[in-house]
């Protein structure tokens, strides 16, 4: 039955990321990584490794009262490709954007979606809560929780696609990849700061993201993609 279930939601979840911007993803539900098979479930309220996603909520709490660690992370938050070429231009050492960059902007999209096939079951079948919602406090984002209050904790999407983002862009400019690295752990860190995220959301978030970062060499299509992504950030950086 739990098979059956996850099966209609992968394939609901693909139907629907299919439609969004032409995105198409680099694998069906069928061919992704299968994340409760590998990936350790969210810890219990008890012991070692729930008390450390305490500390790091409280952590996280200290670190919006720097104000400009604080901005990033609300920044962060927006969860688009519009966000990730804006946080991202600078580190990756060109300016991104659909017009600019078409190639790089496609590669991106389908990864987009990729990742929330892999991360989207999983979300569903735990049901993890947040921790804005087990302390009954506000986030950073207050808008957003209305929505986050219906969706799972763990992993965390936007890690799982920051620090995909991070690795596809550290491959086309490794040159840089000190930076782009360093922003995408900041990225999922943000989850923490605006209080949407445990730590151990965050920590399977970027583990999905190099699972599926590996597994999407396999696919020809991707491949050709991030040929044609090389191949436009070269011709880019020389002029």
């Amino acid at each position: 039955m739990k098979k059956i279930l996850m099966m209609a939601f992968m394939l609901t979840t693909a139907v629907s990321t299919f439609a969004q911007n032409e995105a198409k993803p680099y694998f069906s539900p069928k061919e992704m990584p299968n994340m409760l098979k590998w990936c350790p479930a969210p810890p219990d309220t008890i012991g070692a490794a729930f008390t450390y996603d305490i500390m790091q909520y409280m952590w996280g709490k200290e670190m919006r009262n720097n104000k400009e660690r604080a901005d990033i992370a609300v920044r962060d938050a927006v969860y688009s490709l519009e966000c990730i070429f804006q946080e991202f231009s600078e580190p990756f050492g060109l300016q991104m954007s659909k017009e600019d960059t078409p190639e790089i902007y496609t590669l991106l999209r389908d990864a987009k979606v990729t990742c929330e096939i892999m991360t989207g079951w999983p979300k569903y079948y735990y049901k993890r809560k947040r921790p804005f919602m087990r302390f009954n406090e506000p986030t950073m984002t207050p808008n957003d929780e209305p929505s986050l209050r219906r969706n799972g904790s763990y992993p965390s999407g936007h890690t799982a696609l920051g620090w995909t983002t991070a690795l596809l862009l550290s491959e086309i400019n490794p040159e840089r990849a000190d930076t782009i690295l360093a922003r995408g752990m900041m990225y999922g860190e943000s989850r923490v700061i605006v209080g949407a995220h445990w730590q151990s959301d965050v920590d399977a978030g970027r583990l999905a993201a190099s699972v599926l970062y590996a597994h999407m060499h396999t696919s020809d299509r991707f491949l050709e993609q991030m040929r044609r992504a090389r191949q436009e950030f070269r011709s880019k950086k020389v002029k």
